[in-house]
Order: structure tokens, then C-alpha cells, then sequence
């Protein structure tokens, strides 16, 4: 509220000289910007065949984090990706900010899309680029330094609000693709993995990780669904995680009767993307992975705490949402808890209810899995992307 109280006194006079010109036409260079986080940069891709449709003639560009844009590789609606770690989300120098700002200030947009609604972004990122065109929402701040503001009237899913920019712009929106594009190469790479574990489908993919500890589950509750997983469906069990998350799946696995094969650490974000194309079902927590798999059209059962699934729940793919419905979530910041019962919202889910969803997504897909059966199948993965 500061800043706009201070911008818009700033910006009054220089707005009432410079007309805007309202209409959004004769576009050959879209900038899109979202910068943090993985799975919010996941979200916004929905948006890019829409663009490509309106403005088939138009180069779209993407500002993303660096390890965002590895993801973005191979995307046939971006034509070119700009890698950059801003300061205020990942504590890079400011020295990067400035040699990133003045190499793009070489190329001259007609439309920059500020994906997140964000006065740092729209402020540190889009305002110092040059564009004929800006357009944000307004409701982070900042829309001083925009020439068009994107309505928002009501809380839905993240991809719906990005989406909500594209028909803005007066794009259709229908038959989104939004998927992680692997070369040959890589698909190749995956089912060595896979071949290399004696990994067969059907399997089931899991991650008990998450960028915020609030949004975990807690150990021993893992390690007692994944039990009953593999002793009632008799099929492999991957635990899927980021070398940062060894230490929690460690501590999950030596509570375990049962042996679950462990790629924690070993795969590349692109891997981990070929990986779940081939899972049967995904079991995860609001995080990441759980959008790549949306993407990949992978059954998810997700579980939700302090984060609202009506905003970042599986987009699109058959899947199940696992959550208490406690008033708290919908002001948690998912940093910290301030429930009477701390961590409530996560600890009221029951080993039979994430149980549960997993039986109905099987029986939605018609899959009749019984030990027995499976022990005699080897079916060869086929990794679709």
C-alpha cells in the first residue's frame, strides 16, 4: 500500500501527459515473467499455446529461474527462455540483477506478461524493460507501472488465473497443453533407469517432500502407507525426491517392513518428469512434482494442509484431493502454524483416507491389481511425454 501511495504520486503527472494506448495489436515480441517458483512456473504454462494461437507470428520469450527454464527445454510455444535467479526470492547478488536488466534492455518488446500479480517482478523486472505493452493484475501492487490490468474477482486455481491473462487478451482457451517436452535422448535415459531398477508397470511413484515443512506429512504415516501399498498391491514402490530430501526418506524407509526402491537424489527435474509419464499413480504432497505429474497427465493422490487445494490442486489429470477442512487454511501464510492444535490440518489425515483415494482412482481407471497377478506380468514402461 506504501509503495503505490508513493507511486501513484510519482506517476499522477507523467499518466496525465502519455495516452495510453488501450488497444493491444501488431504484437511480434511476448515476454512472459515468472520467475518463482517451480511449480508456479509449471502453472503458467497453460497460457503459451493460447498466446501462440492469437499471435502466430509472435516470438514469446520466458523469464524463469534457472532451474524453472531447464523444464522449459524443448517447449515448442517458447521461442527463446531467459534464465535469471532474481535477489528478492533466491539471495543472488545484486550485481546479476543489474547485468541481467542491461543485457535485456538490448531487445525491445511489444507485450511484457508479469504472471504473478507481483510489485517486485512488475517493479524490478517489467518496469525497467522496454515495451509498448505491460500487463499484470493489480491486486500485489504496482499497477502504476502497468498499461493494462488484468480483473480478478474471486480465488481460483492458479492455472484459471493465468489463464484468465490469456483470455484477456482475447485468446481461447480450450485444449491447453502444458506438458514437459523430453528429447529422445532423454525418454531413452529414462527407461535405462527404469531398466536398471527392474522397474516394471504397473508402479506406483511416490514423494513425501515439499519446499515448506508445513506441507508434509508426517514420517511414520509415510512409511505406514507405503507399507500397506506395496503388502496390498504388490507392485514397485518408487520414492521420488531431490538430493535435499535424502535425510526425510531415509527416515521414512527405516521404519518400513517392506523394501521400496529409492531414486531420491538420482534423477534430473527433466528425468523426474519421463519418470512419472510412466507411473500408474502418483502420491504426494502439494509441491512441485505434484504439477509436473498434473502436466504429464499422471493419476495423483495429493495431500493437502496448510495450502488451499482450490488454488493448486492437479490440474486437468484424474486425481484425488486428501484434506481436513480446518477455516485456518485459508489465512495461512504455510510458514508457520498458529492452530491451537498444531499441524492439525496435516496430522487429522489418516493412513485409511489417503488408503482410500488410491482404491477409487485404481477403480476409475479399471485397474485390478492383486498381487498374485502382477508378480507374473513384466510389462516394459513406456515413457510418454
Amino acid at each position: 500500500m506504501l509503495f503505490d501511495i508513493v507511486g501513484n504520486l510519482i506517476f499522477s503527472p507523467v499518466r496525465l501527459f502519455h495516452k495510453k494506448n488501450k488497444r493491444i495489436d501488431d504484437i511480434k515480441n511476448i515476454l512472459i515473467i515468472r520467475t518463482a517458483f517451480i511449480g508456479d512456473i509449471i502453472m503458467t504454462l497453460p497460457i503459451l499455446k493460447p498466446l501462440k494461437e492469437k499471435f502466430p507470428h509472435a516470438k514469446i520469450g520466458f523469464v524463469a529461474s534457472k532451474e524453472g527454464c531447464e523444464l522449459l527445454k524443448g517447449n515448442p510455444y517458447i521461442d527463446k527462455l531467459y534464465p535469471f535467479n532474481p535477489f528478492w526470492f533466491y539471495g543472488s547478488s545484486k550485481k546479476e540483477y543489474l547485468d541481467f536488466i542491461r543485457e535485456m534492455r538490448k531487445e525491445q518488446f511489444d507485450l511484457i506478461i508479469e504472471a504473478r500479480g507481483d510489485i517486485r517482478e512488475i517493479l524490478f523486472l517489467a518496469f525497467p524493460l522496454r515495451s509498448r505493452f505491460k500487463l499484470s493484475y493489480g491486486f500485489g501492487g504496482g499497477t502504476y507501472l502497468l498499461t493494462h490490468i488484468v480483473p480478478f474477482q474471486e480465488m481460483k486455481h492458479r492455472i484459471e488465473y493465468h489463464l484468465d491473462m490469456a483470455r484477456y487478451l482475447g485468446c481461447r482457451t480450450e485444449g491447453i497443453d502444458w506438458a514437459i517436452h523430453l528429447t529422445e535422448d532423454e525418454k531413452k535415459r529414462v527407461g535405462e533407469i527404469l531398466d536398471s531398477n527392474k522397474i516394471r508397470r504397473p508402479f506406483i511413484a511416490v514423494h513425501p517432500g515439499s519446499r515448506l515443512p508445513l506441507k508434509r506429512w508426517s514420517d511414520e504415516k509415510y512409511a505406514a502407507l507405503y507399507d500397506n501399498l506395496i503388502g496390498r498391491y504388490g507392485i514397485p514402490l518408487l520414492i521420488l525426491g531431490s538430493g535435499k530430501e535424502k535425510a526425510i526418506v531415509q527416515g521414512i524407509v527405516k521404519d518400513m517392513k517392506h523394501r521400496p526402491i529409492m531414486l531420491t537424489g538420482e534423477l534430473s527435474l527433466r528425468e523426474l518428469a519421463g519418470v512419472l509419464s510412466g507411473a500408474s499413480l502418483f502420491i504426494c504432497n502439494d509441491s512441485a512434482p505434484m504439477h509436473i505429474a498434473a502436466a504429464m497427465k499422471t493419476p495423483t493422490v495429493a495431500l493437502f494442509g496448510p495450502s488451499k487445494s482450490i488454488e493448486t490442486a492437479p490440474y486437468g489429470n484424474i486425481n484425488r484431493i486428501v484434506e481436513k477442512e480446518y477455516p485456518c487454511r485459508y489465512g495461512c501464510d504455510e510458514s508457520s502454524c498458529h492452530n491451537e492444535r498444531f499441524h492439525a490440518c496435516m496430522q487429522d489425515i489418516a493412513v485409511e483416507d489417503v488408503l482410500e483415494a488410491v482404491e477409487d482412482i485404481f477403480k476409475e481407471l479399471k485397474l485390478n491389481l492383486k498381487s498374485a497377478d502382477i508378480a507374473q506380468r513384466e510389462v516394459r514402461v513406456n515413457v510418454q511425454v
